[in-house]
């Protein structure tokens, strides 16, 4: 039998609003809610609600047959709690299926653990806890910001109770060998390790529009047959894909809908294969292997590394300078400056400050980017780093907005 374990990670910032030298000192409010927002309603009509809808139908329609595993970060669990508790309703709908595993990840979808363990475990553990005040599980899988992983991660994450790790595409480190086996993190006694399929995973995320692409139009039949091909090659097959698929015009004119509703039954077809959750996964599989990942290995390829998020002098100066307030902050014990500060954490800050040609070969869609350059982003974040600095050494206003 090869299990299919897909899974679908389902984020949005809270984008910084322009913050000028002229802000400082003057204004601590560093949102902008007004895109936020507008971005949030927009989501959640052409991609939360009509994918959520989508999904619930195809688990019924499969009578538990079909399962699927969703990560959905802390900020924007927040912001369906405070904008679209319609929205959140519908992913608990479906929670109620039985269907579903809701995947442990790191609150603010940030690069803490490369900065700060105290702030990675105390991160993690406020998604635990929400995910559980949410939807009633317990996070047995644990999903690291943009796939970043290595062994001492893993390490980490199975001493905080964890059961199975999700990675990315590990080409570089796995060699002759194939991502469609359970390994074990060099290490670690009893976690599990699941990596990303990327010819398949791609295939939907980058291929399905490239109208240039000779398998294009893909249809949910012939990548079902690819699947069946591979039955031979390994124990699972895992699909790691981004929620946000469905919220673009283009694909959703070319079928992506379509083709998401038909591909389970394509699959389920054959009696060979059946989809599994990770720790469904990690519970029934044993590992082949060991896998040694001593430096980081992120979403995009090994040999990039975090290059998308730590590449360029503006970024490392800028996460620098976040970190290095920790311990300041701490001692302030001030709950709604520590949020403040966890904000800023989200990697996408960090994301639009690089230069260069991105290893991920990421453009940024209309969702996304809303800087001119990668130095407008770091200016833009470093004046509220600033002023940010100026509060926690009480040498301005403590008077500062909440996000």
């Amino acid at each position: 039998m090869t299990l299919i374990c897909l899974h679908f990670h389902v984020h949005q910032p809270q984008w910084l609003r322009r913050y000028t030298f002229f802000d400082i000192d003057h204004d601590h409010l560093y949102e902008d809610r007004e895109r936020n927002l507008t971005i949030l309603n927009a989501l959640s009509e052409k991609c939360y609600l009509p994918a959520n809808r989508m999904i619930l139908d195809t688990i019924k329609r499969h009578e538990g047959k079909f399962r699927i595993a969703l990560s959905i970060t802390g900020v924007l669990l927040d912001q369906f709690e405070n904008h679209r508790v319609d929205v959140l309703d519908s992913f608990m709908r479906l929670a109620d299926t039985g269907c579903v595993e809701f995947i442990g990840e790191t609150y603010y979808h940030s690069l803490a653990f490369l900065f700060s363990r105290r702030e990675f475990r105390e991160q993690t553990m406020l998604h635990k806890k929400k995910i559980k005040m949410l939807f009633g599980q317990t996070p047995r899988t644990f999903r690291h910001t943009e796939f970043i992983y290595n062994n001492e991660l893993a390490n980490i994450v199975e001493k905080m109770g964890y059961h199975c790790i999700l990675a990315g595409s590990a080409d570089n480190v796995l060699g002759w060998r194939s991502p469609n086996h359970v390994y074990q993190p060099a290490g670690c006694r009893k976690l599990k390790l699941l990596l990303r399929n990327r010819r398949l995973s791609d295939d939907i995320t980058v291929r399905f529009m490239d109208t240039q692409w000779s398998e294009y139009p893909l249809l949910a039949d012939k990548y079902a047959n690819w699947i069946h091909t591979m039955g031979d090659m390994g124990d699972v097959i895992n699909l790691f894909i981004d929620y946000r698929i469905f919220a673009e015009r283009e694909r959703e004119e070319r079928g992506i809908f379509a083709f998401m509703r038909s591909l389970p039954g394509e699959i389920l077809q054959h009696p060979g294969f059946t989809f599994r959750t990770p720790a469904e996964i990690a519970r029934n599989l044993d590992p082949v292997a060991q896998l040694d990942v001593k430096d980081n290995i992120a979403s995009s390829d090994a040999e990039y590394n975090v290059h998308d998020w730590l590449g360029s002098s503006l970024q490392k100066d800028a996460i620098t300078s976040l970190y290095s307030m920790e311990a300041k902050l701490r001692r302030r014990k001030d709950g709604g400056l520590l949020h403040t500060w966890r904000l800023l954490q989200e990697a996408e800050n960090f994301h639009c400050m690089h230069t260069g040609k991105r290893a991920d070969g990421d453009e940024m869609d209309t969702f996304s980017n809303p800087y001119g350059s990668p130095y407008d982003a770091y200016i833009n974040y470093m004046n509220i780093i600033d002023d940010f600095s100026g509060i926690l050494g009480k040498k301005r206003s403590s008077t500062y907005e909440r996000a």
